[in-house]
């Protein structure tokens, strides 16, 4: 016999225990998360149990069925809660009546943001953070071994940065306006709470990745590449050739530009009488796979860019590194992980990815409506090579 929640884990709220008399106030939910995942007390985490009331009484009725669990699983791959949580959603028994578990672990790369603001739980609510708050939470950043995309970088300085166009372009799409109202921090500051540098004022790797001036002088794999070809195969004359060496920003503004000017229109009969002009590769698709080739991308330990070898035929985009985490060559479109969790999340708060772990269904989903054949994935432990074929 299981042993019912509260006796396990109390009846009254904590630092680590939230109650919610129902699951319809979603951001309600996601905040509660979030403060969890933020673990401000140290306790490894908490739980938010669904279907009792503020008093500690379990309240009967709450849907716990696979569709509701599912639901709440959603809230943490649709991008609104960064970095992305670790959480486990389960029903339980609470005082004999049925509920919705939700046991939060600890960030390790805290703080976490809904919607780019900081929630903690100090007691028995769930408020925004003070800056004392958020200062405790990125000391306890540092003291785990931090992925290799918050790194600081070895002997840089702010002066490697484009601040400009962090205030004007990453500051506008990254942080919610109500946010910078309030927001009266330094440069400095405002660079350490966005995971951009770190509390000494040294660029972080996602720091010079995202608004670098150059990213390739500390990070030489740190471009794209992209070479046109006469033909369909390396021995045809090359027709265009260019090595993007800038930040994520201005990079996904060069490729629009370079990928659109490479697409060729053909017709399509849609009914007998009328035809519409459709493109031979979906740009969607295109942009789907250059943007998450760099950010899976391992910038770590390669030198190798993204490449992008465009025949007259197919598109092939490689990226240096192999599957990472719980990825398998087996298992890669239907799980997913993330080699650089806070270059995933800068992306995410930019548009340059809409929804985690959708990526290659968006591809396959844009290919198909556009008339091209299926994608070909190549997997190997030391990259990712993604061939696209032109329609017909």
């Amino acid at each position: 016999m299981s042993t019912d929640l509260a006796d396990l884990l109390g009846t009254q709220e904590t630092a680590a225990l939230e109650f919610k008399r129902e699951a319809t106030d979603r951001n309600a939910i996601r905040k509660a998360i979030c403060a969890l995942a933020n673990d401000l007390a140290g306790q490894g985490g908490g739980d938010l149990l669904i279907g009792v009331d503020d008093r500690g009484r379990a309240v009967g009725g709450v849907d716990t069925s696979d569709a509701a669990l599912l639901k709440i699983t959603e809230y943490r791959d649709q991008g609104l809660i960064l970095d992305r949580p670790s959480m486990v959603v389960t029903r339980g028994l609470y005082q004999g009546q049925q509920v919705i578990r939700v046991r939060v672990n600890a960030s390790r790369t805290p703080p976490v943001r809904f919607e780019n603001v900081v929630y903690v739980r100090p007691g028995p609510s769930t408020r925004r953070a003070t800056r004392d708050d958020e200062r405790v939470l990125s000391e306890r950043r540092r003291s785990f071994e931090l992925p290799f995309d918050v790194r600081p970088a070895p002997g840089s300085s702010l002066a490697e940065l484009d601040l400009e166009l962090f205030r004007t372009e990453y500051l506008r799409q990254a942080v919610a306006p109500s946010v910078l109202e309030e927001n009266h921090r330094s440069i400095e500051q405002q660079l350490a709470s966005l995971r951009l540098a770190d509390l000494d004022g040294a660029p972080t790797v996602l720091g010079l990745l995202v608004v670098g001036v150059d990213p390739t002088n500390r990070i030489p794999g740190a471009y794209v590449q992209f070479v046109r070809y006469e033909g369909n195969d390396v021995g045809g004359s090359v027709l265009d050739e260019q090595e993007i060496r800038l930040n994520v920003i201005n990079t996904a503004e060069r490729l629009e530009s370079l990928l659109k000017g490479h697409l060729r229109s053909r017709l399509v009969e849609v009914t007998g009488f009328r035809e519409e002009a459709r493109p031979n590769y979906p740009f969607e698709a295109l942009r789907e796979l250059v943007m998450n080739a760099m950010m899976h991308r391992n910038y770590e330990s390669s030198n190798a860019p993204v490449r992008i070898a465009w025949f007259d035929d197919r598109i092939e985009v490689t990226n240096p590194g192999g599957p990472f985490g719980q990825v398998r060559a087996d298992n890669f479109d239907r799980v997913n992980d993330y080699r650089n969790p806070s270059l995933a999340a800068a992306m995410k708060s930019l548009g340059y990815v809409n929804q985690f772990g959708r990526g290659i269904g968006r591809v396959r989903a844009a290919l198909a409506r556009n008339g091209n054949p299926e994608a070909d994935f190549a997997v190997d432990d030391a990259s990712w090579t993604v061939t696209v074929r032109s329609a017909s």
